[in-house]
């Protein structure tokens, strides 16, 4: 896990596909349009939230908590579902079905991705990572950041 990570935004949904879309758009608003991650971490976020609304108890009733963090040239993307009765996340192998490769796609974006455990939950994590060539250190974390979209300080309903 890298050091010095900063939380973006946090937001708690119910466990319903629609959330799916919810997160992708919440993710999306986190970041300056254009921003070489965008793409790969809206669909990260797309895949393990659907997973955790298909796999686990958050489905059934319960929640997903998507997380952003950032730090140096590292966007880190947790996903927290309500637990699976002790399984835990695992890549399947290939069998060229039209489904099972949600955390496949994960793997194949990420720098790196894990789990945690967090009691009865379970927090799927994926890093990505880019360089920062516009010599903008903050990458939009700050109110007075170049590249930030003002309505994230305004309430705005974007």
């Amino acid at each position: 896990m890298s050091g010095g990570l900063v939380v973006v935004g946090t937001i708690t949904l119910p466990g319903v596909r629609r959330s799916v879309g919810y997160a992708r758009r919440f993710l999306r608003d986190l970041l300056p349009p254009g921003h070489p991650v965008l793409d790969d971490l809206v669909t990260v976020g797309s895949e393990t939230v659907c997973n955790a609304i298909t796999h686990t108890a958050s489905g059934d009733g319960g929640r997903v908590t998507v997380s952003l963090l950032a730090g140096g040239d590292v966007y880190r993307l947790e996903v927290a579902d309500d637990g699976a009765g002790g399984g835990r996340p695992r890549l399947k192998a290939e069998t060229g079905a039209e489904s099972g490769r949600g955390l496949r796609v994960v793997e194949a974006l990420s720098e790196s991705w894990g789990f945690r455990a967090d009691g009865d939950r379970t927090v799927v994590w994926s890093e990505l990572r880019f360089e920062n060539s516009a010599g903008n250190p903050d990458r939009g974390l700050s109110q007075s950041s170049r590249t930030l979209m003002s309505a994230a300080f305004e309430g705005g309903n974007r």
